[in-house]
């Protein structure tokens, strides 16, 4: 019978089958690795190549065969065949198990040959009826809780697939793989898949609170930088703003009015071409000015980057020749028709570059230095940075890093990784990016996730609720929508500006408020396109004064957004966040999908339906609600009607909290 060795850092196991190592991964934790024949290290992800310290680690090898390892919270133990089971260390009880045999042969790891060197892999853990699963990124399926959904892992604009669950059963579970494949969250059976790949890699931690695993996460993945002072501010956005007098006007018209601004986005087709990564001269005929006008009043200039290299860029040649392009497996360079300056019919296939090759991305801050943050620019609106391609064309993508059914959930990371990279170069020690996908360890470059090209409707505002809250347990803190949706969007129907109102509210107490969208009247998808007016003065006059007084709001919640941005970046705690995550022991807390934190003081419940002017609200047990609208402070663990008139949400502040002077005005 082939018996567990004691190795250094960790136990091993060797059988026909498979090599399996258990090794102590920073304090409560461990991390799992298994193959057919040998550990691969230095494999890219979002782990340290080198085990953080683990103080106090007891394993042991027992004369059955055998094994167990103790690591704070967190202990594993190992029969003779190497099946795992990971337990609370104080209590005994079972936090999470590897199936049982259900026949001879039975196991849970598998590898299925692919006959390219590469294996089909499954990991298969048992399923518990109580648990509940949040996390694993974003996705629009309109779940808070996961448990009984299949969610894939594979990076598409409105998904983000970060592979780290937070289990109500008190662990945290990181899917170490950055293979296309899922995770099949059934009531038999918790069983992760990745399409092609070498080896199981997984990470695991188990806590007394969400606080406890969230911290345990961001100390093995990555701690936010701290958030930039700016960025709380409000962000003004619009489908497209075509030249620099106009991006311009907009500026100063906030200004005139004497209205909050902090950022201002110039979206795509600003360029000469895809891959120019620089102004079009005539368009865009003086940045530096633009940007020192633009600084006067207080407002930093993003710019959008995408990945796309088009074969008239300036820079294609160069990417090309040295290998910097992602290639297909069916042949030469992997392309996406977009549309060009440079094409009678509109359209033309266009390579990208490769974000997985360190010489690829220096090249990308080299431009990005020299026609951007040469003239001020420090940020970088990364779209389309999944990379945008349907998912046929990511499984045959061919990276520096390998193939793309192998790592093609890596591109965003890496991508937002070389951009941080430079920024942290040139001087910039808060380096933030706005990304349309990520991956586990995102956080720790700056990224903060959109949640990509969403319908302007109510059922989406709902849906982009418990997505955030999911990206929020996903351990990715700045997260933001399209405040009122991406695709359309009237601002003279009045059923729309409900619609607006009721998203601006909610963006008000978003980790980042950015107004973004597509407006009627739509345009062709083109280099000359924009979308209509989407300024808070676009929508009448009955909505005017209720944004204004929103963007007043958001303006006074900074001082408290910039404390919640030291505990994110000291303790990975995200500012929005669900109820359970400071009310772990109210039961309650743990199925209120509706409602959200915002840091520990503030309650918001918000208005996703059309006519609605009042909504129920749970108040969570454990402390005392003070009611702004109405003075009144509520007991925890009891159930409010809440008024919601058009000009408010309902939001409630912990009694006694410092925040709530800034509901005082």
């Amino acid at each position: 019978m082939p018996y567990f060795a004691r190795e250094a850092g960790g136990l091993e196991l060797r059988t026909p089958e498979e090599v399996l190592r258990i090794e102590p991964w920073g304090p409560h934790a461990v991390r799992v690795r298994a193959a057919v024949t040998a550990i691969e290290s230095g494999l890219p992800g979002a782990l340290d190549e080198t085990a953080p310290p683990s103080p106090g680690v007891e394993q042991a090898v027992l004369d059955d065969g055998s094994a167990r390892l103790a690591n704070g919270r967190l202990v594993v133990e190992a029969d003779p065949h190497g099946r795992l089971r990971f337990l609370h260390a104080e209590t005994g009880r079972e936090l999470l198990a590897e199936t049982k045999p259900a026949f001879f042969n039975d196991r849970p790891r598998t590898f299925s040959p692919r006959g390219d060197g590469s294996y089909h892999v499954r990991q298969r853990f048992t399923a518990y009826e109580d648990e509940r699963i949040f996390g694993l990124g974003q996705h629009p399926n309109g779940r808070l809780d996961q448990k009984g959904v299949v969610v894939d892992l594979v990076q598409a604009n409105t998904v983000a697939a970060v592979p780290f669950l937070h289990s109500s059963r008190g662990y945290g579970l990181l899917w170490h793989n950055p293979a296309l494949g899922r995770v099949e969250l059934g009531a038999d059976v918790t069983r992760w898949v990745a399409e092609s790949s070498h080896q199981i890699d997984y990470w695991i931690t188990a806590g007394d609170t969400p606080a406890d695993i969230m911290g345990s996460y961001a100390d093995a993945t990555g701690h936010p930088p701290l958030l930039p002072e700016w960025a709380s501010g409000f962000w003004q956005s619009k489908l497209r703003y075509r030249n620099q007098e106009e991006l311009l006007a907009v500026a100063r018209e906030y200004a005139r009015r004497d209205l909050p601004l902090s950022v201002i986005v110039c979206d795509f087709f600003h360029w000469p071409h895809m891959g120019d990564w620089r102004f079009e001269p005539g368009e865009w005929p003086d940045p530096a000015a633009m940007v020192k006008e633009l600084s006067a009043l207080g407002v930093k200039l993003a710019v959008s980057v995408w990945p796309t290299v088009e074969p008239d860029s300036d820079n294609h040649e160069t990417l090309r020749t040295n290998g910097l392009l992602v290639r297909d497996a069916h042949d030469g360079l992997l392309t996406t028709h977009l549309p060009s300056r440079s094409s009678n019919t509109g359209y033309r296939p266009m390579a990208h570059y490769d974000a997985t090759h360190p010489g690829a991305r220096e090249l990308l801050w080299q431009q990005l230095s020299e026609h951007y943050h040469a003239d001020g620019i420090s940020l970088f609106w990364l779209d389309a940075c999944e990379p945008d391609v349907p998912p046929h064309l990511a499984a045959r993508a061919v990276y520096a890093a390998g193939p793309g059914a192998q790592v093609g959930n890596l591109y965003p990371l890496l991508h937002a990784q070389g951009v941080a990279d430079g920024l942290r170069s040139a001087g910039e020690g808060r380096p933030l990016t706005l990304v349309r996908s990520a991956w586990a360890g995102s956080q720790r470059h700056g990224a903060a996730l959109w949640s990509g090209d969403i319908p302007a409707t109510f059922e989406s505002l709902a849906t982009q609720i418990r997505a955030g809250l999911n990206v929020a347990m996903s351990g990715i803190p700045w997260w933001n929508t399209d405040i009122g949706g991406f695709w359309g969007g009237n601002p003279d129907d009045p059923a729309y500006r409900e619609v607006l109102i009721r998203w601006f509210q909610y963006g008000t107490f978003s980790p980042i408020m950015r107004l973004h969208g597509d407006r009627e009247p739509n345009q062709a998808f083109s280099v000359s396109m924009s979308g209509g007016p989407n300024e808070v003065w676009s929508y009448g006059e009955e909505a005017y004064p209720i944004l204004v007084a929103h963007l007043r709001l958001r303006e006074r919640l900074r001082p408290y957004l910039a404390e919640l941005s030291e505990a994110a970046h000291r303790t990975g705690a995200p500012p929005m966040r669900p109820l359970f995550f400071d009310f772990p022991d109210d039961e309650r807390c743990w199925t209120v999908d509706d409602q959200f934190l915002l840091g520990p003081d503030v309650l918001v419940a918000p208005v996703v339906e059309a006519g609605a002017r009042a909504r129920l609200v749970y108040l969570p047990a454990g402390a005392r609600w003070w009611c702004p609208a109405t003075g009144v402070v509520h007991d925890g663990g009891t159930i409010v009607e809440a008024q919601a008139p058009l000009e408010r949400i309902p939001v409630f502040v912990r009694e006694g909290a410092v925040v709530a002077t800034a509901f005082a005005s």
